[in-house]
């Protein structure tokens, strides 16, 4: 039977609509610019935003959007963590999930002088352990409550020394000198301390970044839940705010998934963990990062 030749070239076209899709699936970018974040299957590139009070003028906090998971029910137990394959879905192949079923809660730009306590606080009356990913300044100016981090049970995470975007940008003789700047302002606070982790500001990983860290004996870690907390838009309320942070994470969140936060400079943050918590327990493991 012959075919006819507008159904031959229907499918001609339909071919190489597919293609580009594919080829634009695999691409992935060695610099990721800060972007207005968008909900997809995977993470995109950060925004950029205000920087924190203790950081240089250039840093900004961490920002991404996450794909939307089905929304557990009430009725679901908690699940106990077990190992899964690992998920390295995030830029220049950071690893965007806990490749367990454990829920992670990791905590960014700290510590804080006010806010930190009240984290560790809560974390401590709910029986949780979460990742600390710390501001080498910040460490510098309070190592007694990178001490309480470590005595308390909570994984270490190096954030680089000043929280600067465009680290991944240097030559990869900066990059380490200023990962190892912050590994060694965290050991002067508690010798020995085990540094597993690594989060770029803004997660701005770039090849190099990565192969920094991985040099350094640190795994890189993206996020699949971003609530946005450090996002406060002129005239949100403080309540309209935990709510947004509540909401996100509740939409969000799924087995497995490394959830960022920030413990600096948001007290709205541990408001809303608070209700977050208890939440989350009644449905997932909650674990530091091993």
């Amino acid at each position: 039977m012959r075919t006819p030749k507008v159904l031959v070239i229907g499918l001609a076209l339909a071919g190489l609509a597919g293609c580009g899709t594919a080829v634009a699936a695999q691409h992935d970018p060695a610099w990721v610019e800060p972007a207005p974040a968008t909900s997809s299957a995977s993470p995109p590139p950060s925004a950029s935003r205000p920087s924190s009070p203790a950081a240089s003028p250039s840093a900004e906090p961490d920002a991404a959007d996450v794909p939307v998971s089905v929304e557990p029910t009430a009725s679901t137990k908690p699940k106990p963590a077990k190992s899964t394959q690992q998920h390295h879905g995030g830029p220049a192949n950071s690893l965007m999930k806990t490749g367990r079923s454990g829920v992670a809660l990791t905590f960014d730009d700290g510590p804080d002088p006010v806010q930190t306590p009240r984290m560790l606080d809560l974390l401590k009356r709910t029986h949780v352990k979460a990742t600390f990913c710390l501001v080498g300044q910040n460490v510098a100016a309070h190592p007694d409550l990178v001490r309480r981090i470590a005595d308390e049970g909570h994984t270490l995470c190096n954030h680089t020394w000043r929280h600067s975007l465009t680290l991944g940008r240097q030559s990869p003789s900066v990059i380490r000198a200023d990962l190892q700047r912050t590994n060694d302002a965290i050991r002067a606070a508690v010798p020995g301390a085990e540094i597993k982790y690594m989060r770029a500001p803004g997660g701005n990983f770039t090849p190099a970044f990565v192969a920094a860290a991985g040099e350094l004996g640190m795994t890189s870690i993206y996020w699949q839940v971003d609530p946005r907390d450090w996002e406060h838009p002129s005239g949100e309320s403080g309540d309209a705010h935990r709510a947004k942070v509540i909401g996100s994470v509740k939409r969000h969140v799924s087995r497995g998934a490394i959830v960022l936060s920030h413990d600096y400079g948001q007290p709205g943050t541990i408001s809303a963990y608070e209700t977050l918590i208890p939440w989350l327990k009644q449905r997932y493991t909650l674990i530091a990062l091993p």
